[in-house]
């Protein structure tokens, strides 16, 4: 397995406008996803831009940005291409899609991700945390990942996901973290096909691989780390970052026990 970790990133964003360059401890938020990306150690570690303000950023830190056609549809889309753009030869056979917004992710988690790819019957690797609240599993900003981890295992199928509380009956419910790691003939394919009735109806982008057959595996981590999508999350991830000790903390978390 020859991973090549991608950050989509463009500044297009309605309710946090210019959120890649937003400000945290001192330096754009894109650098801080970087960082943690390249310190987990995984692979390569590229920002996928749509922007060229994105990409000089990148670049005058010394880090890879791949520029990307600012229209492409979503982050899969761009991940693929500078995927494509990058690697022609196809060295790297799995792609880590990192979220740009992640600024707290744990360097471990891009470990973590890859442990259902190795299972062969596995398209599509992704992380689910236990859901720890009522108000975390009734809100529908909260994915929910259908899925059942047997005694003392680390990675279960992830036949389905919702917005709303699945499955029903007794149990644990599991909040879906949107770091994905995808075999990469299984992006390509799915770059392909049409938006599927089941992503329209929950707006759920990986329902569109469930329908089409692939199998999606989920890792199990201990806490989900939280993304920045508003004013507010903006501030409180300055509030975090700025404390001293908690990027090293945020940093230490890893995969569940």
């Amino acid at each position: 397995m020859k991973p090549l970790i991608l950050i989509p990133s463009r500044l297009a964003a309605t309710r946090l406008p210019r959120k890649p360059l937003a400000e945290i401890a001192g330096r754009p938020m894109i650098l801080h996803v970087l960082a943690r990306a390249a310190a987990a150690g995984a692979g390569p570690v590229a920002v996928a831009s749509g922007d060229a303000e994105i990409s000089a950023v990148v670049r005058a830190a010394g880090g890879i940005a791949i520029d990307t056609d600012p229209a492409l549809p979503s982050g899969s889309d761009r991940v693929f291409a500078a995927a494509e753009a990058f690697d022609p030869e196809g060295r790297f056979d799995v792609l880590v899609n990192l979220q740009g917004d992640l600024p707290t992710v744990p360097p471990a988690y891009l470990a973590a991700v890859l442990e259902p790819l190795a299972d062969p019957g596995f398209d599509i690797a992704t992380l689910v945390a236990p859901i720890t609240s009522e108000a975390e599993k009734e809100t529908p900003a909260v994915v929910k990942a259908a899925c059942m981890f047997a005694a003392g295992a680390r990675v279960a199928p992830a036949p389905y996901f919702s917005r709303n509380p699945v499955p029903s009956g007794d149990g644990p419910f599991w909040h879906h973290i949107g770091i994905y790691a995808w075999r990469r003939a299984a992006l390509a394919r799915f770059v392909r096909l049409p938006p599927s009735p089941l992503e329209l109806r929950e707006k759920l982008e990986q329902l569109r691989a469930l329908e089409a057959g692939m199998r999606i595996g989920a890792a199990q981590v201990a806490e989900a780390p939280w993304g920045v999508d508003t004013p507010e999350d903006l501030e409180r991830a300055r509030r975090a970052l700025e404390q001293p000790g908690a990027a090293a903390h945020a940093a230490r978390s890893g995969p569940a026990a």
